[in-house]
């Protein structure tokens, strides 16, 4: 795709987000301004956009898509099926039924770990990483060592939305992280 259809399809993408995307203050906590995506998940046209949009960015350059719950499986699933790939669902821990790895990860207040099964990506496989959110980016710096420690290979990170003043991008910089907004 070239720099002007890429910049277009971008900004045709923000213009999609910016009416869909529901603005919820103090959510879930006071002082915080929440961007709920689920209006644009709900509108097929816009859910299509989106999808199109991550996957164009990263066109021929991985063989699977990982989604992490929850809303990321609706992304990579959405993705894997329009690029005829394979989905990866990296859950929370005590979901999967058989063998995992897992990787904890540091929270605001706490901790939460993510698993893999450690027979469901074989090695070698190029891997997108597809999430709702970019904030601090522990979360998908989680996923990317549980699929690297797998034999994996983080293909790169696709977003929604990344959160601007919070180091994710920063603290992804192995990887290239590609976002359809910053808000």
């Amino acid at each position: 795709m070239s720099d002007h259809a890429q910049n277009a399809e971008t900004s045709h993408v923000s213009a999609v987000l910016d009416e869909l995307c529901a603005t919820v203050e103090d959510y879930p906590s006071e002082g915080i301004v929440f961007k709920d995506l689920t209006p644009v998940f709900a509108d097929g046209p816009a859910f299509k956009t989106m999808v199109d949009a991550i996957v164009n960015a990263f066109d021929g350059s991985f063989d699977a898509v990982a989604g992490i719950e929850a809303r990321g499986f609706l992304l990579a699933a959405a993705a894997a099926y329009a690029t005829e790939t394979g989905v990866i669902t990296i859950r929370k821990a005590g979901k999967l039924p058989r063998e995992v790895f897992a990787e904890s990860y540091a929270l605001e207040y706490g901790e939460a770990t993510l698993e893999l099964h450690k027979e469901d990506v074989p090695a070698g496989t190029r891997v997108l990483i597809l999430d709702d959110v970019l904030a601090t980016g522990g979360t998908i710096g989680a996923a990317a060592a549980l699929l690297e420690r797998s034999g994996a290979v983080v293909a790169g990170v696709g977003v929604v939305l990344e959160i601007e003043g919070l180091p994710g991008r920063s603290n992804l910089a192995d990887y290239e992280v590609v976002s359809l907004q910053k808000v």
